[in-house]
């Protein structure tokens, strides 16, 4: 038989509750894993604590997601080397297997120049999977800023590991199943999400935009993937905790099936 993808929930689901408050729903929901969002949560940067948290809820993190946002530039200082690195600590600690990262801004000159070679050399020093994330272009009407460097497309880049988020994808105007096929088996660590094309990156329940996430869903569970599925949505404007907790489960519930493998 063929073995299941797992389906986990990224801490950034939560938002704007806290990472001990994300791991209790994902645990209590049903999730098969915890996806830590590093970010201005104290508790979310602290290896200990997010140690603590995935033992008192019985559930695994599978994977880390680094610093990267411009809201998040002074978490473990300001070196994105020494971001990466401190994200491999803490993912080598709880058990987890994948480093999110996005690739640099276009500003962070030096470390955009080098970032290709650089993820390749930290994979060979931690000995952990860095899978770049797929961004998008900025755009403000009909002006379009590069704000990455080399690139907001990592199927473009030599990387050996690839996140494609469908949120991102359909900022961008990319097709998820198309970039699926053209990774193959670069493509190690997924965020199930939506979004219905705006400038805005959305990240709607997935099955509520103009993604082809049951295709792309059904891509993956065909393939050799091996990775990891998570679910990444934007539950802010949730009416109340009932509301958020519904989002959490349809998300769940729509990956679960549309991700199912043919048993064989």
């Amino acid at each position: 038989m063929s073995e299941a993808i797992r389906v986990s929930m990224s801490t950034s689901s939560v938002y704007p509750g806290s990472t001990s408050s994300g791991f209790e729903a994902a645990a209590r929901l049903g999730y098969d894993g915890v996806e830590v969002m590093v970010g201005i949560d104290e508790v979310s940067a602290d290896i200990t604590a997010i140690k603590a948290l995935s033992s008192f809820h019985e559930i695994p993190v599978v994977s880390v997601h680094a610093p990267c946002l411009l809201v998040t530039q002074r978490v473990w200082g300001s070196d994105p080397w020494g971001k990466l690195d401190r994200s491999a600590d803490m993912a080598h600690e709880v058990g987890a297997k994948v480093i999110v990262v996005h690739p640099p801004f276009r500003w962070q000159r030096d470390y955009a120049r080098s970032f290709v070679e650089g993820i390749a050399d930290m994979e060979k020093k931690h000995g952990i999977t860095y899978a770049v994330e797929n961004m998008y272009p900025w755009r403000t009407g009909k002006r379009e800023f590069q704000a990455y460097a080399p690139g907001w497309d990592p199927v473009e880049q030599d990387y050996a590991h690839v996140t494609v988020d469908l949120s991102h994808s359909s900022t961008a105007g990319q097709d998820p199943v198309k970039m699926a096929e053209d990774l193959g088996d670069r493509l190690a660590h997924v965020h199930i999400t939506d979004g219905s094309g705006s400038l805005k990156d959305e990240h709607l329940v997935p099955g509520r935009g103009t993604q082809p996430c049951e295709a792309f869903l059904a891509t993956v569970a065909a393939s050799n993937f091996g990775g990891e599925i998570v679910v990444e949505i934007n539950t802010r404007k949730a009416a109340d905790q009932q509301a958020r907790e519904a989002d959490l489960l349809e998300a769940m519930a729509f990956t679960r099936l549309h991700a199912a493998r043919v048993a064989t």
